[in-house]
């Protein structure tokens, strides 16, 4: 259970709510309590293991726990995918020095204030309702992945199958119910309180898609007191 819910994304200076989890590479369960007095951390929160933008996002943090880990910084990961099928997914696609843990009904996010944005047919209310006309009218852009630049949708449908990645139902309802699902990256402190993040939110919907620069997060996980 979180201790709170925030009406906008943490920003450095807030401190983290506890969360309570299921842990996909171990079991029983994983809380960021746990870390408090221990380690500083970087939780991930994403909208699905469907999401193939998401998917890229945890890749890149995933190249950067060894040096996280370095610094005495831990690496959780969060996704919406319900337990069995992120499993399925991380055995073959395992992510060494990460902690991984499923969230189906998006307490994590919920908690740490990142909106589940709501589809509409002609109606922007940022960061709680964009229009599909808006979607559309964005552009992905991804040199070596996609052929130019693509709106979401397309791009989403593209880059699913070069990776070869097959839609399962579990995926169409993880997609359904948390498609428009915002998702950040926090370090927090050894004491849980923020000190550096990136969300889709910031930008009035620029940052959706993107993934925070390496160097930046890494200047951040620098100034962490040890």
């Amino acid at each position: 259970m979180a201790e709170h819910a925030m009406e906008r994304p943490l920003r450095p200076g807030d401190r983290a709510p506890n969360v309570v989890l299921d842990a996909i590479n171990h079991g029983g369960k994983v809380a960021l309590e746990d870390f408090r007095g221990q380690s500083a951390v970087l939780v991930g929160l994403y909208r699905g293991l469907q999401c193939p933008f998401c998917r890229r996002h945890i890749a890149a943090t995933a190249e950067l726990a060894s040096s996280l880990h370095e610094k005495g910084i831990d690496s959780l990961t969060v996704v919406n995918t319900p337990i069995e099928r992120a499993r399925l997914y991380f055995r073959y696609h395992p992510l060494p020095g990460v902690i991984a843990a499923s969230d189906p009904d998006s307490i994590a996010h919920r908690a740490f204030g990142l909106p589940n944005a709501q589809y509409t047919e002609d109606e922007d209310q940022w960061p709680y309702k964009i229009s599909i006309p808006t979607v559309m009218a964005m552009r992905v852009e991804m040199p070596g992945e996609l052929p130019g630049p693509m709106n979401p949708f397309d791009a989403s449908t593209y880059l699913n199958r070069r990776d070869g990645y097959e839609m399962t139902p579990e995926d169409d309802r993880t997609d359904e119910r948390a498609g428009g699902q915002l998702v950040g990256e926090f370090l927090l402190d050894r004491d849980g309180i923020v000190r550096w993040s990136f969300t889709e939110v910031e930008g009035d919907g620029s940052s959706m898609f993107a993934i925070p620069k390496a160097d930046e997060l890494m200047s951040a996980a620098s100034q962490l007191p040890h």
